[in-house]
């Protein structure tokens, strides 16, 4: 995750010195530590949070949990793992609805910090879960804010209420308690209110919030933070929490590149759990708060559940069975696989995706080269074939892989590659189907995979003289190394050579000029 990539790297760097060592004396867990907290002060982590987190990783590292440990450099990478999940908030904490609906969810937070488009993202999300939610536009304060809710509605498919303009017309805790009366009336089960902010806290903004609570009671108070504020996040959330309080913390924008360290400390700090994040500008970029799946993410441990639960969402189960299925039979085709894409995208970005994988912040390079467009390429060429080229590639020589390139705006070089890359793939995969080991192009064969590294069939014996008489011998052996092999087919695989001198025909080159799209 971006925003915290900076003390992702500090940590792991630390670690990886840690590991190093066999034995660890009480001087190499203090230099540990000193690391650790340049690294998350460095991050903007609130100095108190910093001091408990150090005492509690010394305190445990020296203990006998660790000098009785097999490995003692992993045993204080797992403490640092647990104690990161506490400061985090230790355990994941969901949305509580109401017994009798409508549930009403109350939005606070200062001006910027995504409160809008959360509201919109929020909709959707319940939505897909089978809920009502109405939105209530009570910002009547920032310019157009009641018009970017009324879009933002619209393409997460919510209800709105909106009977004022905003722009400074209204009275928004009238708007908000009659917001929830409609609600009532509509039967929408769930109510989500966006309130307005300010750029700073001061008493008018806490005045309205605290009014549009007590008119209102929700359910739920979610403060908005944008995870990019650096220190001033721990004093925002403060007084939030003084003049209106809340009930859980949702961070914004952790796709920025700011340290984020501050939004780390809010939870510690406040006492509130953090339910949210977000995550991206699409309304699809929300997902809940995991405390211990963070905390892997800043360690680099990886997030492979949330990867799971991702792909869960956007495969179908059934049509993953008839892929497979596909595999084992040699079946698999280009109609197949350009579905497999079309899923693949909904899971989101493929750079998000990939740095959910342990160890990846060290390839942070090789994930910022990555081009996501590749698949629209992909994509393009394989729409830029009929039905029949789809199905059996076989058949694309090269005035067909012309014509495919001209319709996708590729080359004949781009288009080949993909088909090549494509029979590579169907192999592998139909290699692992049948329960084998597929041999990755680059690398040698899989020790004891079918039969690799066994003693195989020895290659016949060079036939030489067995004469007794060494003049009549060497005359042998001289005449076999002389004469020609028997020839068993040309270098491009189109049988026994025809042509003069053992070359290949005119028909054979004719054939070639066609595979390479020349002819």
């Amino acid at each position: 995750m971006a925003t915290f990539g900076t003390l992702s790297d500090r940590l792991t760097e630390t670690f990886r010195n840690l590991r190093k060592k066999g034995q660890l004396t009480p001087a190499d867990v203090d230099g540990t530590v000193r690391e650790i907290r340049r690294a998350l002060l460095d991050a903007d982590v609130a100095l108190p949070v910093v001091k408990e987190f150090t005492g509690k990783v010394r305190e445990r590292a020296l203990g006998d949990e660790v000098n009785r440990a097999l490995n003692p450099a992993q045993q204080v990478v797992q403490i640092v793992n647990e104690e990161l999940i506490a400061i985090l908030g230790g355990q994941q904490r969901r949305l509580q609805f109401a017994k009798n609906p409508p549930t009403v969810i109350m939005l606070a937070g200062l001006q910027g910090s995504g409160k809008t488009t959360f509201a919109g993202k929020l909709a959707k999300m319940l939505e897909k879960d089978g809920h009502t939610p109405l939105l209530i536009a009570a910002d009547l304060q920032r310019p157009n804010a009641v018009n970017q809710l009324q879009v933002v509605a619209g393409q997460a498919g919510a209800a709105i209420y909106a009977p004022e303009p905003g722009n400074g017309v209204g009275d928004p805790v009238l708007v908000a308690r009659d917001g929830v009366a409609y609600a009532t009336r509509q039967q929408h089960d769930v109510v989500i209110i966006d309130t307005a902010g300010r750029l700073g806290v001061d008493a008018e903004l806490m005045k309205q919030a605290a009014d549009i609570r007590r008119v209102t009671n929700p359910d739920e108070v979610l403060f908005v933070i944008d995870a990019m504020i650096g220190q001033d996040a721990v004093n925002t959330a403060k007084a939030f929490q003084e003049g209106v309080d809340f009930t859980g913390v949702v961070l914004s924008k952790l796709d920025g590149d700011a340290r984020g360290g501050a939004a780390l400390s809010v939870a510690s700090v406040t006492g509130r759990p953090i339910i949210f994040a977000s995550t991206g500008e699409g309304l699809d970029d929300i997902e809940a708060f995991h405390p211990d799946r963070m905390a892997s993410r800043i360690l680099d441990l990886g997030d492979i559940l949330t990867l799971i639960e991702q792909a869960q969402s956007a495969f179908d189960e059934e049509q993953a069975r008839k892929v497979a299925e596909k595999f084992a039979t040699d079946s698999f085709t280009l109609e197949d696989f350009l579905d497999q894409m079309q899923q693949l995208k909904k899971m989101g970005s493929m750079k998000k995706m990939l740095g959910m994988l342990p160890g990846m912040g060290q390839m942070k390079q090789q994930l910022e080269d990555f081009d996501e467009k590749e698949i629209d390429r992909t994509e393009a060429i394989i729409r830029s074939m009929t039905p029949g080229e789809r199905r059996n590639p076989k058949v694309l020589n090269g005035s067909r892989r012309l014509r495919i390139a001209r319709g996708s705006g590729m080359t004949v070089t781009e288009v080949n590659a993909l088909v090549s890359r494509f029979d590579q793939a169907a192999k592998m995969m139909k290699t692992v189907a049948k329960g084998g080991v597929p041999q990755i192009p680059g690398m040698g064969p899989v020790p004891g995979a079918h039969g690799a590294g066994k003693r195989g069939k020895q290659a016949p014996k060079k036939a030489i003289s067995r004469s007794g008489n060494p003049a009549k011998r060497a005359a042998e052996n001289a005449g076999l190394a002389a004469a020609p092999a028997a020839p068993t087919g040309s270098g491009f695989g189109l049988g026994p050579a025809a042509g003069p001198a053992g070359g290949p025909s005119d028909a054979d080159l004719a054939e070639i000029q066609k595979l390479f799209g020349k002819g």
